[in-house]
């Protein structure tokens, strides 16, 4: 019986490894078990959180440093605790914010042409959070506003040049938060939880707009958004320690629109959305194969295109901002897969016989321009990210690195003992002589009623 093959100019894309010269090695990779990336990347720099005997720490390497890492290579050192999530500022490539388990988010300014020695003062520190903090992210649209997420529960959106929180969403988690991401105009929010449930949240009126039954399994999950599709897509494990992943109208997480296994693997997934060619990749920690999805907008609304196969498991993963491709290649999609002790480039591609430009596979592609301010942003507006072309000849006005004029917080010292007591004692007696006046005031209503 013959069967019809799905049309797609993605059902060939193919993985190619860079050649060893081309990769980063001898790298001290975290062996932290928190369930992160590990990994971040800009046009300029390759960050990677970092294995330290004290403290926390991360290395920022310029893309021409590949080849054997120098032992003595500088790093950022400010954390009292390892870090567990990193992510670079979308419109400003020399930013990029660090969450630890020492309960602090901190930004840091890398110098032009990357460290020359060890960091250790952040530009500014965000402070607020009781416990670890597990993800960060910028805003795909609005400059200088970060979410942030933390064992305490709670998600907080700060404004970073103020280091203050614009929203503390504390009440709607009831367990740990394992995953957090923006939409593609960044006014919403979804977040999955130990608890597993999943949420989708309106940052600037803490409101929790939707709520679902997640995955049911014990372990990790993940939940992100597909790009302008407005649908989100989650992964995780059945009750039988299968995997599997949803896909999710935000409009109503009372069930998903899809649930699909993927196969009875250990390793926590980890999905990657291209917008501009509607494609889905989704790799397996501990696996050594990457998955591609084509994503459409009618049922199933997920397709599977093929794998890129590999002998090496991977303990983390990025994808490379899109104006960053060899479009010549006609490489889609750029990703950094992290092993134990290296970072790898894998090139997915397009074959084409032609060497002209192929402006079907190569949309315009996000500028890596603010479309919004952090006031405007606050005070509701909403806009799509900037794009600008990928053509060859295309020359873009030069890039201006948005703006971040951070105003210093005074940050709050732990008390000690004996101060905490006497807070304590103090508030007592505050307590005892509100108590002591409305008895009075009480007392005087009554005498002085008829």
């Amino acid at each position: 019986m013959s069967r019809v093959v799905r049309s797609s100019k993605f059902r060939h894309v193919f993985g190619t490894p860079f050649k060893a010269e081309k990769c980063y090695l001898d790298l001290k990779v975290t062996r932290n078990a928190w369930d992160s990336n590990y990994v971040a990347a800009n046009p300029l720099y390759l960050g990677l959180i970092w294995e330290s005997g004290g403290g926390g720490s991360f290395a920022v390497i310029p893309w021409g440093n590949s080849g054997k890492a120098d032992p003595k290579m500088p790093l950022i050192t400010g954390h009292k605790n390892p870090v567990l999530d990193i992510d670079f500022n979308p419109f400003n490539d020399n930013l990029v914010a660090s969450a630890s388990e020492d309960c602090y988010v901190k930004i840091w300014g890398i110098p032009e042409g990357g460290l020359k020695e060890n960091m250790s003062e952040p530009l500014q520190t965000l402070s607020g959070h009781k416990r670890k903090v597990g993800t960060v992210q910028f805003n795909p649209v609005a400059n200088n506003i970060l979410s942030s997420s933390s064992t305490d529960f709670s998600v907080k959106i700060w404004d970073i040049e103020k280091a203050t929180p614009v929203l503390s969403l504390d009440g709607s988690h009831t367990d740990i938060i394992q995953s957090c991401d923006w939409n593609f105009n960044g006014s919403l929010l979804v977040t999955t939880c130990k608890d597993k449930k999943i949420r989708v949240i309106d940052p600037r009126s803490g409101a929790v707009t939707g709520e679902g039954e997640g995955h049911q399994g014990v372990k990790g999950n993940r939940a992100i958004w597909l790009g302008n599709k407005e649908k989100i897509f989650s992964c995780g494990f059945t009750k039988t320690s299968e995997r599997e992943f949803c896909v999710w109208d935000p409009k109503d997480m009372s069930k998903p629109l899809l649930k699909q296994q993927v196969d009875s693997a250990s390793g926590l997934l980890m999905p990657f959305f291209d917008n501009d060619t509607n494609v889905l990749f989704v790799a397996g920690k501990g696996d050594g194969n990457i998955r591609y999805y084509e994503v459409v907008d009618e049922a199933p609304y997920i397709h599977y295109l093929t794998e890129y196969k590999s002998n090496t498991p991977q303990r983390g993963m990025c994808m490379l901002p899109k104006r960053s491709v060899n479009v010549t290649d006609c490489e889609i999609v750029r990703m950094m897969k992290v092993t134990v002790n290296a970072v790898e480039p894998i090139s997915m591609q397009v074959p084409r016989k032609s060497d002209i430009f192929q402006d079907d596979i190569f949309p315009d592609c996000f500028a890596g321009e603010p479309a919004l301010t952090s006031a405007e942003w606050q005070s509701g507006k909403t806009a799509d990210p900037k794009s600008r072309s990928m053509a060859p000849g295309f020359v873009a006005k030069p890039k201006t690195e948005a703006t971040f004029n951070p105003e210093k917080a005074v940050e709050a010292k732990p008390l000690s003992e004996r101060e905490l007591k006497d807070e304590v004692d103090k508030l007592t007696k505050r307590v005892a002589y509100l108590e002591a006046e409305l008895i009075k005031k009480d007392a005087k209503i009554k005498e002085l009623s008829p």
